[in-house]
């Protein structure tokens, strides 16, 4: 897959006319908009001090200034230029000298068209990823983002957020595959729309679910089909691929996806050509695919649900997005957030909050993450009548499931060397008492009166018990 949507530059330097031609028409037509072609090997290196150059397709024998002598150069003074020599000389020793000059590969004419695409293509790729570990490397050392715009929608504090964002502004401009995984409610499509972004697409983000669909529907709505390829197709469609070109295609819930609609998916991926319904010319894709789950690719992978292959083909960069109880330090922006934007949707005052209300939303355990959260606020306003927010309103809905989702997932807390779940010792009745209280008082930040409500007794039947350990 090309692996970049910055301008791609392909250089054909050869001394017969006929050989530039054939080739350029070749890579064209194989996706790759940008070849220039040089005749002359003399204007070669003047070329490559004014202009920007990231492949070159070179001849060996030519008048003037060889192949060789022009190989040796460029891997001197352009290292980052990969070159590929296409000769029609068949001596192994030929090929053996040009491979320890520094020649990404060795083709003998006449190549046939996919076997240099194929070629040309892998030495791109090994360019993106040469770029993007220098680009992470910067990222990490300096702690900067630089597109910070990016991420304006997306309200956080959190050291992993931050470190996704760096990862995110490295990989951004290359145009392979991303993977996005992350637990229902965490913000995927808004992680999506951020790495559209910040890959500086000029075409549009265009999102599809694919849960629910069958085959039939998914190539309808990505592929797009011709008139009369079906009843009711009364007009040409696009398709979702072609709205999205040279933007960002964004498929949530991959693991739902038909197997046939996966191979179809998969071939996109690997040859960047689509077949609309009822053609059979194919048509270039030039969108970015950006692909989530809310599951385990690798669960996904042993029920049958999701091809190996296209896994390996979706995770070139994977995202993995921590649920909302691992960044417990961005509560209390999302809390503030959530607020302001409710008062706004119900025409009401943003009313005040305590620091128990963290506190409280801290020891639970959001199974639904930031979008329950944004629920959960948003019924608080639609209740408030004045003064501060109430707590009743939250304590409803986190205190006994705070307690049943630890409960029903057989938390150990080993540290004190009594197990808490389904396997070793089972823990006297005092001893459940005390852990549930100490895991109770960590979790509030030895807040009581929030401690006491999570255990489900009064303040004082909390303070007689914890005098009495």
């Amino acid at each position: 897959m090309i692996p970049t949507k910055n301008e791609l530059s392909i250089l054909v330097v050869d001394d017969e006319a006929q050989i530039l031609l054939g080739t350029s028409l070749m890579l064209r037509n194989g996706g790759i908009p940008i070849v220039r072609t040089i005749q002359d090997s003399r204007e070669v290196l003047p070329f490559l001090s004014s202009r920007k150059v990231d492949v070159i397709i070179l001849d060996l024998f030519m008048p003037h200034l060889t192949g060789q002598e022009l190989l040796e150069t460029v891997a001197h003074e352009y290292p980052h230029i990969t070159v590929i020599v296409m000769t029609a000389s068949n001596e192994l020793d030929t090929a053996v000298a040009c491979m320890k000059a520094g020649a990404f590969d060795y083709l003998v004419k006449p190549v046939d068209k996919n076997r240099l695409l194929s070629c040309v293509k892998k030495a791109l790729e090994v360019n993106s990823l040469r770029d993007e570990v220098s680009s992470l490397k910067e990222h990490l050392l300096c702690d900067k983002i630089e597109n910070s715009a990016a991420f304006s929608h997306i309200i956080t504090g959190s050291k992993k957020m931050r470190a996704i964002f760096h990862y995110m502004e490295a990989v951004a401009p290359t145009n392979q595959a991303v993977l996005i995984c992350g637990e229902t409610g965490t913000g995927k499509e808004l992680i999506a729309r951020a790495m559209h972004i910040l890959s500086g697409c000029t075409g549009q983000f265009a999102a599809v679910n694919s849960a629910g669909l069958d085959d039939q529907m998914f190539s309808d709505a990505l592929f797009g089909h011709r008139k009369g390829a079906f009843t009711g197709a009364d007009h040409e469609r696009a398709g979702l691929i072609g709205t999205a070109a040279n933007g960002t295609l964004f498929l949530d819930e991959i693991g739902d996806l038909h197997e046939t609609s996966q191979i179809k998916l998969l071939r996109l991926l690997q040859e960047q050509e689509y077949y609309p319904v009822g053609s059979d010319i194919p048509k270039q894709s030039k969108a970015r695919i950006v692909a989530a789950t809310n599951r385990d690719p690798k669960e996904l992978i042993s029920a049958k649900s999701l091809r190996s292959d296209l896994y390996f083909r979706l995770c070139t960069h994977q995202i993995d997005l921590p649920p909302l109880r691992e960044r417990c330090e961005d509560l209390h922006l999302l809390v503030d957030h959530f607020l302001a934007k409710a008062s706004n949707v119900f025409h009401k005052e943003k009313p005040k909050y305590s620091t128990e209300l963290v506190l409280l939303l801290s020891a639970y355990h959001f199974p639904g993450n930031v979008r329950e959260l944004e629920g959960i606020i948003f019924d608080a306003v639609a209740r408030h009548k004045s003064g501060d927010l109430s707590l009743k309103t939250f304590k409803s809905r986190v205190d006994q499931h705070a307690l049943e989702a630890n409960i029903d997932k057989g938390i150990a807390y080993r540290g004190s060397g009594v197990v808490l779940d389904h396997e070793g010792s089972f823990p006297t009745l005092k001893q459940a008492e005390s852990l549930l209280i100490s895991e109770a008082m960590r979790r509030t930040g030895n807040h009581q009166r929030i401690a006491a409500s999570l255990l489900g007794i009064s303040r004082q039947a909390l303070n007689k018990r914890l005098n009495h350990k």
